[in-house]
């Protein structure tokens, strides 16, 4: 006990024991960070991974119109193909593609909904009863949904842009009906009909009609945030992410709505519904009176 309370006066005590201290911790350290940069090597690698598949679904869907670096192609007259995807974002990406319009086949006024090419159709049936068909749906599945997100991330590294909106975003049951409705009649009606059932416009180009098998609540919001071909953009200064959570509530509670009469014609009030009672109704009038008036008289028999 004296040996070590004669040691402690020494002078280079101190330092003894703030070297030890520090081997000490350098120990530790070399222990546990061979773990920690295996982790991360392995982290960059599969989004390096990531990132190559992507360029891989580039070049081989989208190249060909959009170029090889995705800086949009023109014709020898200099007018435009395809436009840049610089700077687009990922939610334009996942809205084109996950509803089929890109990759397109041919180039119109406008691209058509359509079913998704195989390599991003997340709409796969799972739901079989064979064990081996459901696996291999699922498989299906979740490699379309990884092929999707790569494509847009490869895209997104390109150029930034606006990013896929959140499940929360997106969710109907937080947004509020009145609000949504005053603000889809004062930006999207004039086009999309005051119900969502879509309408024709200029040079070939129409509103798609807003109904469950036409697009989605994030489709709706990725919708707002890019303009996708004639719609314009309506960014976060022109309606806030309240504001169009606000408007996917009431497109979702307006067409999960029934039609009583049992033909919504169209849902556009009572304009369609008066047009269709007054065509049926006179057609039938006059189909009646010409049905009464073709029948002869029968001759009187004379007394």
């Amino acid at each position: 006990m004296k040996r070590i309370t004669a040691w402690r006066r020494r002078p280079w005590a101190g330092y003894a024991v703030v070297l030890a201290a520090l081997a000490a911790i350098a120990g530790l350290y070399a222990g546990f960070s061979p773990k920690t940069d295996r982790a991360e090597a392995a982290g960059t690698a599969d989004a390096q991974a990531d990132l190559a598949n992507g360029r891989q679904l580039f070049n081989k869907n989208c190249a060909s119109c959009h170029g090889l670096n995705a800086e949009g192609t023109k014709d020898a007259k200099g007018k435009p193909i395809a436009p840049s995807l610089l700077g687009v974002g990922a939610a334009s990406v996942d809205f084109q593609v996950s509803t089929g319009r890109m990759p397109a086949m041919n180039p119109g006024a406008q691209m058509p909904r359509k079913r998704p090419v195989p390599a991003f159709d997340t709409q796969v049936k799972t739901d079989y009863s064979e064990p081996e068909k459901r696996e291999a749906a699922e498989k299906q599945k979740a490699q379309a949904e990884k092929n999707l997100r790569d494509l847009r991330e490869y895209i997104a590294q390109l150029g930034g842009g606006p990013s896929v909106p959140t499940a929360d975003q997106v969710d109907p049951t937080k947004g509020d009906v009145a609000l949504g409705g005053k603000l889809f009649r004062t930006n999207c009606a004039q086009c999309h009909n005051f119900t969502g059932q879509g309408g024709a416009l200029t040079q070939g180009k129409y509103a798609p009609p807003l109904s469950p098998k036409d697009v989605t609540p994030t489709q709706m919001y990725e919708a707002m945030m890019t303009g996708p071909q004639a719609m314009p953009v309506f960014n976060d200064t022109t309606l806030t992410p309240k504001d169009k959570q606000a408007i996917i509530a009431y497109l979702v509670q307006t067409r999960d709505e029934p039609n009583p009469g049992g033909n919504g014609l169209g849902r556009i009030g009572p304009v369609s519904e008066g047009l269709a009672g007054w065509l049926v109704g006179v057609g039938l009038m006059v189909l009646a009176a010409m049905w009464i008036t073709a029948k002869k008289p029968k001759k009187l028999k004379k007394s």
